[in-house]
């Protein structure tokens, strides 16, 4: 057996496994056991990085030997089955008291059962989200670990230590717990969705109102890295659209394949916010555009389906830049109000003791979604813990009071132009719901009691009721409390 050394393991050593070992490895106080099912790539591990303090093995009673007690190891191996299967494995090995964190994208109600099981052993299960992807887990992610206090207490100096750094803080809190870490990540990623979808209905705009090159659209998004916008996506994207591609010679971003691919994760952000009864209209409109442009053989049989016929370029390219700059802020602020909205509707149905401010605090580095304004969601938290909407907030309320003019322009002009904009025009839709005196859900609720009796209450008296629909539709109400 290998001696009792490393106080942190990692099992799984695919590219995220291996980089989140390497992490580990590199900060002081840490040596870390490895292990993965194929041994070969733990010896590639250990053959490219011999500097690093790794205890390689070769099985899971010589992973668990390896381990100084409490034993922590954190699974990176695909979600579902493989995860199991690893869980089940390590619970042979390990003792009460030790923890196993699955540090993949599983879905969060999976770590709710997981979690149950294995707590029946004694052993601490944690479901931890990690963002950052490659990158990130090698040089410093976002962390968002959920499980018990007591698994807290031992594995939070060890994430501290891996985590990014944003304005002196480790991106990492105990979210809450059994499955409240992997539904924050999932949140996150449903966030994502949203916010690349805008990035790219903005570029669309731009090129097709302005018929600037990728590489002019390129210096456009730099600028607007220096503003409000300022985040790594909106950073990223200036790279990917002056990119060259060495083949042809064209801009990189003319040949790659416009189908957009999804791993689950903003799926399941929108399929647990119909559960939850929350609205989040910018991220679901950002996965059915992702699975729109999954659909050659119906986007190749619509392609002559008649649109416009004036064809369409702006008067004032640089005030329509503007607009579509401002549009984005102000759908992006939509995006964080839904996902937050969902976060706080979680919390309340798995009862999680959620820090709103403080997830917004960890996402400020490492993370796939980091950005500026995340500062200013964290001090809306911190002004009013109880915010009802994160676009009530001061800040927010008059950033989009600013941009409206603008968003709704763009709004129009797309329609006009026949320029899909879902992510915007959803947005803008939301927006105008919820700040509206009266919805025409008074209609839908007359129609549904007219042909189902569902009922519905009045606006001048309280009680339920339900209209005798008679065939000249003269109305007989009958009024009760629970018909």
């Amino acid at each position: 057996m290998v001696e009792a050394v490393a106080n942190i393991g990692v099992v799984g050593l695919a590219v995220m496994g291996s980089n989140l070992a390497r992490n580990l490895a590199s900060r002081e106080g840490n040596t870390v056991a490895v292990f993965n099912r194929s041994h070969e790539k733990t010896d590639t591990l250990l053959s490219e990085h011999p500097e690093a303090e790794f205890v390689g093995t070769t099985d899971y009673a010589g992973f668990a030997s390896a381990l100084s007690k409490p034993r922590t190891a954190i699974i990176m191996v695909q979600a579902g089955k493989g995860t199991d299967a690893v869980i089940d494995e390590l619970t042979k090995v390990f003792e009460p008291g030790d923890i196993i964190v699955d540090g993949g994208n599983a879905l969060f109600t999976d770590t709710i059962r997981r979690e149950k099981a294995v707590r029946e052993t004694g052993i601490n299960f944690v479901g931890a989200g990690i963002s950052g992807g490659e990158e990130g887990a090698l040089k410093g992610p976002s962390i968002m670990p959920g499980g018990s206090a007591e698994a807290w207490e031992t594995l939070g100096p060890i994430l501290k230590s891996i985590a990014a750094i944003a304005e002196g803080e480790p991106c990492v809190t105990h979210v809450g717990t059994d499955g409240a870490g992997h539904f924050v990540k999932m949140i996150h990623n449903g966030i994502e969705y949203a916010d690349m979808q805008l990035i790219g209905e903005a570029y669309d705009l731009i090129r097709r109102g302005t018929g600037k090159s990728p590489a002019e659209i390129a210096t456009i998004f730099e600028a607007w890295n220096k503003t409000e916008l300022e985040s790594y996506l909106i950073e990223i994207t200036a790279e990917v659209l002056k990119q060259v591609d060495a083949k042809t010679g064209k801009a990189l971003i003319d040949v790659i394949v416009d189908q957009a691919g999804a791993k689950g994760t903003g799926a399941w952000t929108v399929q647990t916010a119909l559960d939850l009864g929350i609205p989040v209209s910018g991220i679901a409109e950002a996965v059915f555009a992702r699975s729109l442009s999954s659909k050659p053989a119906q986007r190749a049989a619509a392609s002559d389906l008649p649109g416009p016929t004036d064809k369409w370029t702006v008067d004032d390219p640089e005030t329509f830049i503007e607009d579509v700059r401002l549009a984005l802020y102000a759908s992006k602020i939509i995006a964080y109000s839904q996902g937050f909205d969902e976060i706080v509707a979680g919390a309340d149905e798995y009862k999680w003791d959620i820090h709103k401010g403080d997830i917004a605090k960890i996402w400020r580095g490492g993370c796939i979604i980091r950005a500026q304004f995340l500062n200013r969601i964290t001090d809306a938290y911190a002004d009013d813990p109880g915010l009802v909407a994160l676009l009530t907030a001061p800040y927010f309320r008059t950033a989009i009071e600013g941009a409206q003019a603008s968003w709704r322009r763009v709004v129009s002009t797309a329609a006009i132009a026949g320029i899909p904009s879902p992510a915007f025009s959803s947005s803008l839709s939301y927006y105008d719901g919820l700040r509206a005196d009266r919805l025409p859900a008074a209609l839908t609720q007359g129609l549904r009691d007219f042909f189902g009796a569902h009922t519905y209450k009045r606006v001048d008296m309280d009680g339920t009721f339900h209209t005798l629909w008679s065939g000249d539709r003269s109305e007989i109400e009958s009024e009760g409390s629970s018909h």
